[in-house]
């Protein structure tokens, strides 16, 4: 089928606190709004932001883990978030999901080699003989010894943990992976192991993954493009390589001047953020980030900015440095400021 392989029109998420009949208005937590996104057969998308900007309510949405307020998720032209449940599980095969603790996200009285046919027996009958060579390939290729197939979690290593978790989610031959901080619980040294097995398991089988970090350097290694969010909206989406270049919406400038730089000689970048990120419950009007934003304009105060395309291939939503053709001629000198990478 021609086309992308996911396509999320819109998504919106919106948790109602409390609910009773003398209350003139219910409080509601704006998780998600608006948020729009295209991923390709064999892509990585990256949705970074800080803690609580939604990131991985959209991979619950795109799961149905949770039922969306409003919005499409799409997966080869099909509309999986208005599916019933008999009509969702035949899509369950589709889109597995990798979780970001490795031990919780295991059931601990099942051994290594169940917890990997377990998926695959919620959809057919499997012989012990099919059972434990499935186990056994995908063990072995996610790097583990099929030694290891009557181990329980709690005889494996953190690293391992998540490598099981990874073969359990290929049980199903999946087209799309939704990684949530899969590897943030892990040692450094095993966080670069896992991150290149999935880039091998990509490259061999083309599954695309959308993966949810709050670590760029992670989203450095892996992605081909990069959503940023705050607070429930994405503020600019880009390919990997020109967003680390040159972001151009200040938020994503200010997170990646406060990543760490492991290279001495490499000058820092200074884009400085102020305040705290304002709540979910009473989001400022206009655009969110402009009570922190150093280049905020009237305009940023009234209108939510749209995303706008831009010439080398991303959008971003901000009214100073999008080129909208309306927006107000006269701007900040810190408007003109260089961006990373210039």
């Amino acid at each position: 089928m021609n086309g992308p392989l996911l396509k999320v029109e819109n998504l919106t998420k919106h948790y109602r606190l409390g609910s009773g009949l003398f209350k003139k208005t219910i409080p509601v937590i704006r998780a998600v709004e608006d948020v729009s996104f295209c991923v390709e057969a064999g892509e990585t998308l990256c949705i970074v932001g800080e803690s609580g900007c939604g990131k991985s309510t959209v991979a619950r949405l795109l799961m149905r883990l949770v039922e969306p307020t409003g919005g499409r998720v799409l997966i080869d032209g099909t509309d999986i978030a208005g599916l019933r449940k008999d009509a969702l599980r035949a899509w369950r095969r589709r889109m597995q999901m990798v979780f970001q603790d490795p031990y919780s996200s295991l059931n601990p009285r099942l051994t290594a080699g169940q917890i990997i046919t377990e998926p695959v027996e919620n959809f057919e009958r499997l012989g012990r003989r099919q059972r434990q060579a499935l186990a056994t390939d995908l063990l072995r290729k996610v790097g583990m010894s099929p030694d290891m197939m009557h181990r329980l979690p709690s005889e494996l290593s953190g690293g391992q943990r998540q490598r099981l978790g990874i073969a359990r989610a290929l049980s199903l031959n999946p087209s799309l992976i939704i990684a949530d901080e899969a590897v943030s619980a892990l040692d450094v040294s095993v966080q670069a192991q896992i991150l290149n097995l999935l880039l091998d398991l990509q490259q061999e089988m083309g599954i695309a993954f959308v993966f949810i970090s709050h670590d760029l350097g992670v989203v450095e290694h892996i992605a081909h493009r990069v959503a940023v969010m705050y607070l429930g909206r994405i503020v600019e989406l880009a390919p990997c390589e020109a967003l680390f270049a040159k972001p151009v919406h200040p938020y994503t400038e200010a997170l990646i001047a406060a990543a760490p730089v492991p290279d001495p000689i490499r000058v820092r970048i200074e884009a400085p953020v102020e305040g705290e990120v304002p709540s979910p419950i009473n989001p400022p009007s206009g655009c969110a980030f402009h009570p922190r934003c150093p280049l905020a304009i009237e305009r940023c105060r009234i209108d939510v900015p749209s995303l706008v395309p831009m010439a080398d291939g991303r959008v971003v939503a901000c009214h100073v440095r999008a080129p909208v053709t309306e927006m107000p001629a006269q701007l900040p000198a810190a408007a003109n400021a260089s961006f990373v990478g210039t």
